[in-house]
């Protein structure tokens, strides 16, 4: 702790060790903290000790920094920062959220000068946009999307954060209610700075006007006062996107369009909508989000395999995202006897051959897994594999495994070790009754 506001921070906070300032924001500052029992890296944001204090905002500064963890603290998505923990330790408030290393935000990449490629562009919205559809099924709105809020990762992923003021709405009705001006006055949807009900469709006009900034590197109200800024948000339509940048397709300035658009009735209902209308306009440029498509599909098909059984969705997402997802035609080998590979195979779709000198033994179905001598010794293999039909294998190693957390490695290594023991207790009794 090397300043005179982080001298007040203790070396722990609660089982966290606090190890450094990495950034400071309106509702807290954020420390890189480590969590002995799990042993891995976590970002911790600790509240302003005098906002706490203060005797007219203090109980609501106190509500909005833990109203982070009791929104996002329902979310596991791969494009929101997860939330692991949250409590008090002494009079200092903290939340414990999952580390993205980095630190760039999408706020670098609005100026002129640093615009992305547009296909890069519309990645990024695309994440956002399913992230935020995702969000808003679980009953959370966020209210405060603009481009200091999502983070980028090192590989250029990204990361909706800072849920502070987020509305949890009740899942089974479609009320809305008035929550007054809140977010930030720049990528507010009109019905927030006329203070009318809030809806999920605040959210999708705020990322409308992200998705401008990232296509022009000009802000589509910008105004040199407040009142004239709320006069452009209720009033005035910004210039087209293809007049700042020629090179945008006109489907996607009428996706920019729609997303802003003033009446709720002709915006997008739905992140889904957005993701789905990015994704029919420009399947050429969409190869990357066509691939985020697949990993939620794969978690999905992944999730309902025995293998991950009891596995947290958190840490599946962990081994899906570390792991290899490969597509097999009917007939490839899928390892060849003889070779040296240090892999272990979980068969999530169709299903495969195991051959011995050209010989068929048995078949192995969807949930079952294969190659687990040549993962603990990297052995030579002793049969071949081939697809029967399509085939869909989560190819993982050791290298893969030590990259997730230590709490997915055990778990991963208890049935790992669980299967290993069954397959080999089920050869030992066909040997036995050979002889």
């Amino acid at each position: 702790m090397h300043d005179i506001m982080s001298a007040q921070i203790p070396d722990r906070l609660g089982k966290y060790e606090v190890m450094r300032e990495i950034g400071r924001g309106s509702m807290g500052t954020v420390y890189l903290g480590h969590d002995p029992y799990i042993d891995r890296q976590v970002a911790i944001k600790v509240a302003h000790a005098e906002q706490l204090n203060d005797e007219e905002g203090g109980d609501r500064y106190r509500k909005m920094f833990f109203n982070e963890a009791h929104t996002a603290g329902r979310l596991t998505h791969p494009n929101i920062i997860g939330i692991y923990d949250a409590g008090v330790d002494g009079d200092t408030c903290y939340i414990v959220m999952e580390l993205v290393e980095g630190g760039e935000t999408l706020k670098d990449y609005c100026r002129a000068d640093n615009l992305q490629s547009i296909d890069k562009v519309v990645e990024m919205i695309f994440k956002c946009a399913k992230a935020l559809d995702y969000a808003h099924k679980q009953g959370v709105i966020h209210r405060d999307i603009k481009p200091t809020n999502i983070l980028v990762t090192q590989d250029g992923d990204v990361k909706i954060g800072d849920f502070s003021i987020a509305h949890l709405t009740k899942m089974d009705s479609t009320e809305t209610m008035p929550m007054g001006m809140v977010g930030s006055p720049r990528y507010m949807s009109p019905e927030q700075v006329t203070e009318d009900y809030i809806t999920s469709q605040t959210d999708i006009f705020s990322l409308g006007v992200i998705m401008y900034e990232l296509l022009t590197g000009k802000h589509p109200f910008a105004a040199e006062s407040f009142s004239r800024l709320v006069q452009r948000i209720l009033n005035e339509d910004p210039a087209d996107v293809r007049e700042l940048r020629s090179e945008i397709p006109e489907a996607l300035s009428r996706i920019v369009k729609r997303a802003m658009a003033k009446d709720r009735a002709d915006r997008y209902q739905m992140g889904m909508e957005l993701a789905s209308d990015l994704s029919k306009a420009f399947d050429a440029l969409l190869e990357a989000p066509q691939e985020n498509i697949t990993e939620q599909e794969q978690f999905l098909a992944v999730k309902q395999l025995d293998f991950f059984d009891g596995f947290p969705d958190a840490e599946i997402w962990e081994i899906v995202r570390a792991g290899k997802w490969q597509d097999y035609k009917d007939g490839a080998e899928i390892i060849i006897e003889g070779e040296l590979d240090d892999s272990f195979y979980i068969i999530v779709h169709g299903e495969v051959s195991v051959q011995k000198h050209s010989k068929d033994l048995r078949q192995l179905l969807a949930g079952d897994c294969f190659g687990e001598m040549g993962y603990l010794a990297k052995t030579k293999r002793t049969a071949t594999i081939v697809a029967r039909g399509p085939t869909s294998l989560l190819k993982v190693n050791s290298t893969v495994i030590s990259q997730v957390s230590l709490n997915c490695q055990v778990r991963f290594l208890k049935v790992f070790l669980r299967t290993l023991i069954h397959r080999l207790s089920v050869t030992t009794e066909k040997m036995s009754q050979e002889f």
